[in-house]
């Protein structure tokens, strides 16, 4: 007589269940579409030339009064800083915060100088250098930012 080699049903149905999400997993890190995530920008030009083909977003939700910007997500396709400005009448303004971030996906906040006030409207704007003086910029030519607000019911909004 031979040992039965007997294996429970639901072994195989996790395995295989385990094996499809890997798979889809991997295509929608490794193989899915490469179209940008949707971001705010404005027409501010400079003479760096656009970065066609990398990578280089920012998500910024609305944020709590206060003075740190949670950045949700910066991608960059090399080191570079979120640069937070505050408004003046529609367009960013003066900087009042930044942080250096490595090349790739991160999150991370942003210490500023001023707290940001309820109501009003900020900008997060990714550039190469400290200075931010060279903004970096999408395949039109355009600045890369988030537009955001500060609001008490900022987490509210996280829930709706």
């Amino acid at each position: 007589m031979q040992p039965q080699n007997k294996v429970n049903p639901w072994t195989w149905i996790i395995t295989v269940v385990v094996i499809i999400i890997l798979i889809i997993l991997g295509f929608y890190f490794f193989g899915g579409s490469s179209a940008p995530a949707p971001v705010t920008s404005t027409g501010t030009t400079s003479n760096q030339p656009a970065q066609a083909g990398e990578a280089n977003r920012i998500s910024v939700t609305d944020q709590f009064p206060g003075n740190i910007v949670y950045v949700s997500s910066v991608q960059l396709a090399a080191p570079g800083y979120v640069v937070i400005k505050n408004d003046n009448s529609g367009t960013p303004g003066k900087v009042i915060g930044s942080k250096a971030f490595p090349a790739g996906i991160n999150p991370g906040q942003v210490n500023l100088t001023s707290s940001m006030i309820d109501g009003k409207t900020y900008y997060a704007e990714l550039y190469s250098d400290a200075a931010a003086t060279q903004p970096i910029l999408d395949s039109n030519g355009n600045a890369i930012m988030a537009t955001f607000h500060a609001s008490a019911n900022a987490n509210a909004n996280i829930k709706g």
